[in-house]
Order: C-alpha cells, then sequence, then structure tokens
C-alpha cells in the first residue's frame, strides 16, 4: 500500500502541469478538527483535536492530488487492582486525498472554492499500557491501518495568497488556513 501512494505522488509531481483557468494547486492546507465521535476515529469514544497539513498539486483542469499527515493523540485512566493505569495513543494518518473542484460549474466568484474530495491512506498507530497492567490490552482494538475517506469543503479567499477553508468528512472534519504560492 505504501509503494502505491508513494508511486501515485511521484506521477503527480512528474506529469504536473499548467492549465489554463484557475489554478488550485501550490496551496498548504493547515487544519484543526474535532475526532473521536465518526469514522476512523469513533473507536475513541470522545472528541480529541486532530491536526491536518496536506499540500496540494494541480493534476488536471480543477482536480488536484494532496499528499497529506495529521496528527492526534490521547490517553485514558484504567483502575486495575486496586491501581490506576493509562493507556495512550499516538496516531499519524498519511496518504494522498484528491480534489475535484465544482467552480464552474457552480459559477463561483474568485472569492470562493468548492470541492468534493476523497482521501486513502494509512495509519502509524503507537499504543502504550503503564507497566504492571494486568486488564485488557485490546480494549479500544484500533481499527484498520488502511483507511478511505470522502469529504466536501469550501474555501473562501481573503486575497490571493490566504484563505480559510471548512472541509466536512465521513473522517474528521477542520478548518484551517489555506496559503496559496504566487501564481
Amino acid at each position: 500500500m505504501k509503494s502505491v501512494l508513494v508511486i501515485l505522488v511521484i506521477t503527480c509531481c512528474t506529469f504536473y502541469t499548467s492549465f489554463g483557468q484557475e489554478q488550485y494547486g501550490k496551496t498548504i492546507n493547515l487544519g484543526l478538527g474535532i475526532g473521536g465521535r465518526s469514522g476512523y476515529y469513533s473507536y475513541v469514544g470522545r472528541s480529541i483535536p486532530v491536526f491536518a497539513f496536506n499540500y496540494e498539486l494541480n493534476v488536471a483542469k480543477d482536480f488536484t492530488l494532496a499528499p497529506f499527515i495529521s496528527f492526534y493523540s490521547f490517553s485514558n485512566d484504567y483502575p486495575d487492582n486496586g491501581n490506576n493505569y493509562v493507556y495512550r495513543e499516538s496516531v499519524i494518518p498519511i496518504g494522498v486525498k484528491g480534489f475535484y473542484y465544482f467552480d464552474d460549474l457552480l459559477n463561483a466568484t474568485g472569492k470562493w472554492d468548492f470541492y468534493l474530495a476523497g482521501s486513502l491512506g494509512f495509519a502509524i498507530i503507537n499504543s502504550t499500557w503503564d507497566v504492571g497492567y494486568s486488564g485488557n490490552r485490546n480494549y479500544y482494538g484500533s481499527p484498520s491501518t488502511l483507511f478511505l475517506d470522502i469529504h466536501i469543503g469550501s474555501e473562501y479567499h481573503f486575497n490571493s495568497r490566504i484563505g480559510a477553508f471548512l472541509d466536512l468528512s465521513t473522517g474528521v472534519s477542520t478548518i484551517g488556513l489555506a496559503i496559496h504560492s504566487l501564481k
């Protein structure tokens, strides 16, 4: 799976070309979301902050690919034989997100972008229990490290370099800042 994602990113970077019309790529997206209640993160059972970063590259008219990385961490206390033990988990989802922009179809002004996206990736999971815990170490039963999410979103451009976005997802919905390079 890792090799497929690497090949996809390299191919997109190699065959990157400029197009007429609006360019959506060359954009850094920094987001903050709340996970733990739905999608991949539902096994946590409570809300936790998720930090997300991606960099969009133009692939075709109205279509970009963005390698991404996210991060979240949480811990819980568990009583066992009169002692209190702590479970800790840190997760780093990594993958590629494909965006299709509907600005032309919706006749959106230059201040707005509207998109539908999908992200495919895997998660690096590090979980630890305090030494001495004798209870069920498989309590959380983390989901598969492979995931697929669907997104719908919008960005408002404050100017040609900075925008704010809202990305609603089957995984973690985020709100954030988009930083565009000079085009």
